[in-house]
């Protein structure tokens, strides 16, 4: 089975983040925690709700470095909606901060997973150009991606973690580039299914819900 997907692109950290207040906005209630939040633009756009973003850099309401966390420095269930926006990738310890991000929640926890494929096959395909998160660079970066997948990986991921916890998928889709639609058709016909999505989507988005 694949996913739906639409087209849309964040030229700014800003679009991505109006993009998550209006598309999630049912599941954005009472309390949010906002897991890797950096300038955290989510605060100023999230009025009705009380907002705690977490990160080691830029502007959070808590300074907290994931790659040494263990345990998030909150109760069980503490917030209705857990959001993690491209940020489990850049983490060694992805799945014990995913644990985490289901364990403070008390609803509803939305995450996002990039296609590294995507950005990737085409610079193998022609033997030139570089990978801006797993390339080699001279001085060491800050930050990188420390997991190389595709979406079908991240949705197996997702199907399993879920599973695991007891939660459901209450939603899930890919972004891709906003294309015409008869490219992206026949695109589809050339290489059906999952084929398409690792190839062009760039982002898994999904929700993961607590039902008991």
């Amino acid at each position: 089975m694949s996913l739906p997907s639409i087209g849309i692109a964040f030229p700014t950290r800003l679009s991505r983040s109006e993009f998550v207040s209006r598309r999630f906005a049912p599941y954005l209630r009472d309390t949010v925690l906002d897991v890797g939040c950096f300038e955290a633009p989510l605060r100023d756009l999230l009025k009705s709700v009380k907002y705690t973003g977490v990160d080691f850099a830029g502007r959070p309401d808590i300074q907290l470095n994931l790659e040494t966390t263990t345990r998030l420095p909150f109760d069980d269930g503490a917030f209705t909606c857990v959001l993690c926006i491209d940020v489990l990738e850049h983490l060694d310890n992805l799945h014990a901060v995913f644990d985490e991000l289901v364990r403070v929640s008390g609803r509803y926890v939305i995450v996002s997973l990039p296609n590294c494929w995507c950005d990737a096959r085409r610079a193998i395909e022609r033997g030139k150009g570089q990978f801006a998160h797993y390339g080699l660079p001279a001085e060491r970066p800050p930050d990188r991606h420390k997991w190389f997948f595709n979406l079908d990986e991240a949705n197996r991921f997702l199907e399993a973690r879920a599973a695991a916890a007891g939660l459901s998928l209450a939603e899930r889709f890919v972004a891709e580039k906003p294309r015409a639609a008869p490219i992206r058709l026949w695109r589809r016909l050339l290489y059906p299914g999952w084929r398409y999505l690792n190839r062009y989507g760039r982002t898994l988005w999904a929700v993961l819900e607590k039902t008991g």
